[in-house]
């Protein structure tokens, strides 16, 4: 008998928004080239909110800095008009101020824009599995920088988003368990710590991101940092 066919491997759809053209061209070469589809281009925010309103797609690729509307506005405008899409901030810089309100905002995680052509692509397919680009610790140390006060008005100014949620529809055990996934603890530390077992541990994890409304462990990072759960600095 012969083994059943593999299934396809998923084309993750996306929106590349980035005001030089050569930027977009060469991602969109790169994941064309990996079985990602590209389904439109944007050189400006405005623009990257048209085309993901009108394609729907997986993953938005956003350039922080854009004339007419920045990365950070489009981002906010994707996620709250497409929210099935994920998104992905594109920097020059790795602890970028506005990657901060990015986070808050929902985005899952950035890349820097000098990443390899494999990195680029796996971070893509990455953040359309519903998982978060940053690691924990490395998204941990981000927030404590901005979470703590840092001064600069982008940062901590009337645009930046605030999440502030209740937690009150958390379980004591679901607080504790987001206020490890703040320290940057992985699902199998928090096993560890919890003595439970790492099913259990994914099933709390689940749990929270669904009563929350959370997109991945990075934005529920943030909410431990905000909510004042986590407080910045705390078990270095």
């Amino acid at each position: 008998m012969n083994a059943p066919d593999a299934p396809p491997e998923r084309r993750p759809r996306v929106v590349i928004a980035d005001d030089q053209e050569l930027v977009r061209t060469g991602f969109r070469m790169i994941l064309t080239a990996r079985g990602i589809d590209v389904v439109a281009e944007a050189a400006d925010g405005a623009e990257a909110v048209a085309a993901a309103t009108r394609h729907r797609p997986d993953v938005a690729l956003l350039d922080i800095r854009m004339p007419t509307m920045d990365g950070l506005e489009a981002a906010r405008r994707i996620l709250a008009t497409v929210p099935g899409c994920r998104v992905i901030m594109l920097t020059t810089f790795d602890l970028d101020h506005y990657v901060y309100s990015a986070l808050s905002a929902g985005a899952s995680g950035f890349l820097l824009k000098d990443v390899t052509s494999a990195h680029l692509a796996a971070a893509v397919r990455l953040v359309d599995t519903g998982d978060a680009l940053l690691a924990p610790s490395i998204t941990r140390r981000l927030v404590e920088r901005f979470a703590a006060g840092a001064p600069h008005p982008a940062a901590r100014g009337a645009d930046a988003p605030r999440l502030h949620r209740d937690l009150a529809p958390l379980t004591p055990r679901e607080a504790e368990v987001l206020g490890l996934l703040g320290r940057g603890l992985s699902n199998t530390e928090l096993a560890a710590e919890l003595t439970l077992s790492e099913s259990t541990v994914k099933t709390h994890v689940a749990r929270i991101f669904s009563k929350l409304n959370l997109r991945d462990r990075a934005q529920a990072v943030v909410l431990a940092y905000e909510t004042g759960l986590v407080a910045p600095g705390a078990n270095d």
